[in-house]
């Protein structure tokens, strides 16, 4: 292996930098001098031979970003005289490595330092592993050099038998960096050297090798395209031959997308967009994946209809009319549209169609319980207002894409719902419901409700983008109507962008005009009966709407009425019942069995709920209306149950604490209200909602426990006529509750006849129907006090407080 290097005489030398350039001992390279650096070095190197025998020296240092390498190279000046482009050079041949000592004096401009020669003999004979790495390297570089073409430098390297000198013969390589030249300098051992000079070049081939690879495929990819377009092109011609020798037209007129989009109607925007979409298909071929995509896309934008807008029908009073022939009561709801259609009436009346490119559309949000007609009353918005009417059905959606579209990169891309109910109504400005938008969910694929916002909201749905079709869709002439059973449902954010109806129910004498006029015509036509063949009196209606049904809606009442008719048309076949026939009330129960909910009030006195105490009477409001909630209250016996409060009946948090209120209330002002408080103290105490699958939670229960606590205490009865809603404070207060008119009818379904309402709920009554007031006693109280006066009934003998 190398020896360690020795001391030898230092030499001085002027320094000669190269700006990222290195060169290794036995390259002989040509330097430019009119490089001030280069020719103060050469100048200096012969002003100090002048003295000395032989040619002149200089040290060749490496110089990367302003740093000089540790080693350099002696070099000797070979010749002075001009470059092949006839500017002044010299020829410098690199002789052995030199370890930059410190600086020195010399003659000239040039830096003068001392430089130690290093050694770099191998000794002789050479080891077996160094021979194999020198007929590696030898194999290597001829490969290389066989490549590139240079034949007539393989024998000059096959015959370097020197491991030093091989190694460096790697300085001539054009493939290594600056960063790779140096390395090679600053190694001193010849074998490491050549080691070193061997992986480059080792590497470099196998990039070149990969490379070529790629090069290759790419190439034989590019003749294969080639080949296609050109069998393509003959395979076109041929077509067209064969069309024109058919005489075939229609085949060509179909597929001319370009004379398609400019004769179609579109807006300047759409149109550009759609033109470069045919550039891109003349294009691409027809096997390509793309061109379908592309004819798909432009099949759509053709089919929707851009500029056609239906007129809308300004006849108010016949608007007006057409509502209430179609739907009984909802007088909120037909006095918004009425309102709406004049207002437009008068801007168009006066030439302010638009404004700033938005038209006056609409975003109402109906929301009701179950079977109230939300749905409906959508096609009758559309037919009273002479528009296109589309049903968009979002119960359980989840995917985002189904509102925006879905990217024209997925396979079987289709775009959104909203653009799909345009497309279907053939107009700018239908009526679109979003039919159960508070089923909306949400997960991995996106929220839904989240991409409603910008359909909803006037000051942005005049530009909106579905992912699929990439261009401006102007929504601001549609007319939304949103449906929902439960408010709290709704996105906030989407809910502020929409006007609230609320929908809360029929009362009996509505219902019973629906059925009437509504309901029994269309199944009578569905029984294949006729009106002269059964006729039900209002009696039987009524009685079916009070006592065969308990609903918001009419869905159940319509579900007996034809239960009804097919018990008559079935025993009509039998030959058991003769044609025409008359149904009373009285024929109800032979026809389709007793009664389900019969009033609490209709019932014998021992068998209602309250005919013990600590039976209280409530209202709620649920997913299907307002209902009446019954509240019961027990004390245990003080020798088997412990003291504290136990609550069933699947009950929320805000339920539970309002117990908590009341109890504490009942505590603290037992002694004001001459109850028994000590029981209270020492025996524990149960509260229990009935229908305990059901969950139930809100404060307007509070004082219906309060009233069950008091009856249970004191030993009266609580009255069985009366009703109650409110919050209790903890000083007594009774604070207001939402959903009044919606327990004002339950109540009055329940055959109750006093409601008592907190105070602050007065004003609500106004939108409860004035035939409901007329049969019910509402008491508006201020204090849970008040309360106990109304709903207990007074002590008429000693009653034993229930266990």
């Amino acid at each position: 292996m190398a020896a360690e290097s020795t001391p030898f005489t230092p030499l001085a030398l002027p320094v000669l930098p190269l700006d990222d350039e290195v060169v290794l001992p036995g390259m002989v390279v040509p330097l430019d001098l009119n490089d001030a650096e280069v020719r103060a070095a050469v100048e200096a190197a012969q002003a100090a031979a002048r003295d000395e025998p032989g040619k002149p020296k200089v040290l060749l240092v490496p110089r990367v970003d302003g740093t000089y390498a540790s080693t350099g190279v002696l070099g000797t000046v070979e010749q002075v005289g001009r470059l092949a482009d006839g500017d002044p050079g010299a020829l410098i041949r690199g002789r052995r490595r030199v370890r930059i000592g410190a600086g020195t004096t010399g003659p000239g401009a040039a830096l003068w330092v001392e430089g130690t020669r290093i050694d770099e003999t191998v000794p002789e004979p050479l080891p077996g592993q160094v021979t194999e790495l020198v007929k590696e390297y030898k194999a290597l570089a001829t490969a290389w050099l066989r490549k590139r073409g240079a034949w007539q430098v393989v024998d000059r390297v096959q015959a370097i038998e020197d491991v030093s000198a091989l190694a460096d013969n790697s300085g001539y390589s054009p493939f290594l960096t600056t960063a790779q030249k140096t390395e090679l300098l600053e190694t001193a051992d010849p074998v490491a050297r050549l080691k070193l000079a061997t992986a480059q070049l080792r590497e470099h081939l196998a990039e070149q090798d990969v490379a070529e690879t790629i090069a290759k495929d790419v190439q034989e990819g590019v003749d294969k395209q080639q080949r296609e377009f050109l069998l393509r092109r003959q395979l076109e011609a041929v077509r067209k031959e064969l069309r024109d020798l058919n005489g075939d037209q229609e085949g060509e007129e179909s597929d001319d997308y370009r004379a398609r989009v400019e004769a179609a109607d579109l807006p300047e925007k759409v149109r550009e967009a759609a033109l470069k979409e045919v550039d891109k298909l003349e294009r691409a071929s027809d096997q390509s994946p793309e061109g379908s995509w592309i004819r798909t896309w432009l099949d759509t934008v053709l089919e929707l209809p851009w500029n056609e807008r239906t007129e809308d029908a300004y006849d108010i009073q016949g608007a007006q009319r057409v509502l209430d022939a179609e739907h009984a009561g909802l007088q909120d709801v037909k006095e918004r549209i009425t309102e709406y259609l004049a207002v437009r009436k008068r801007r168009a009346d006066r030439g302010l169609g638009v404004v700033g490119g938005r038209r006056g559309g609409a975003v109402l949000a109906l929301v009701g319980p179950p079977g109230v007609g939300k749905t409906s009353l959508g096609e009758s918005v559309a037919h009273a207002m002479g528009r296109s009417f589309v049903r968009v059905a979002l119960g359980g959606v989840r995917d985002e894409a189904e509102i925006r579209g879905h990217r024209r990169t997925y396979v079987g891309a289709l775009p959104g719902r909203i653009v799909r109910a345009i497309k279907e109504a053939g107009s700018m400005n239908p009526v679109v419901l979003l039919d159960e938008i508070d089923k909306v969910g949400s997960d991995f694929r996106g929220d839904p409700a989240a991409a409603l916002l910008e359909v909803l909201d006037p000051a942005q749905n005049h530009t909106f983008r579905d992912h699929y079709l990439e261009v401006e869709l102007d929504l601001s002439d549609v007319v939304f109507l949103a449906t929902a059973n439960v408010l709290e449902a709704i996105p906030e954010a989407l809910l502020d962008r929409m006007e609230l109806v609320r929908l809360d129910g029929y009362t009996e004498d509505e219902k019973v005009v629906i059925a009437r006029d509504h309901l029994l015509p269309r199944q009578l036509e569905r029984a294949g009966l006729d009106q002269r063949e059964v006729t039900i009196d209002e009696g039987a209606l009524r009685r079916l709407a009070g006592e065969y049904t308990r609903e918001a809606g009419v869905r159940t009442l319509e579900r007996s009425v034809a239960r009804l008719l097919r018990k008559v048309a079935a025993q009509h076949e039998l030959g058991t019942r003769k044609l025409p026939v008359t149904v009373g009330a009285d024929d109800l129960r032979d026809l389709i069995g007793r009664p389900h909910h019969v009033p609490e009030s209709a019932q014998d006195p021992a068998e209602r709920r309250t005919s013990v105490p600590g039976v209280a009477t409530g209202l709620a409001v649920t997913g299907a209306g307002g209902d009446v909630l019954y509240v019961e209250a027990s004390l245990a016996d003080p020798e088997t149950g412990a003291a504290g409060l136990t609550l069933t009946g699947q009950l929320g948090d805000v339920m539970k604490e309002s117990a908590q209120i009341a109890l504490s209330f009942l505590r603290s002002h037992g002694a004001e209200l001459e109850l028994p408080v000590a029981d209270l103290k020492d025996r524990g105490v149960h509260i229990h909602f009935p229908a305990g699958a059901v969950p139930k939670d809100g404060p307007s229960a509070g004082v219906t426990m309060t009233t069950a606590l008091a009856s249970l205490l004191s030993g009266r009865l609580v009255r069985t006529d009366v009703a109650m809603t409110g919050e209790v404070s903890l000083t007594g207060r009774v604070l207001p509750i939402g959903g009044v008119k919606q327990k004002l009818l339950a109540a009055h379904r329940a055959g109750v006849s006093t409601v008592i309402i907190p105070k602050r709920n007065e004003p609500d009554l106004d939108d409860v129907p004035a035939e409901i007031l007329d049969k019910l006693d509402v008491h508006a109280v201020t204090d849970v006090r008040q309360v106990l006066e109304l709903a207990l009934a007074p002590a008429t003998s000693e009653v034993p407080v229930a266990a």
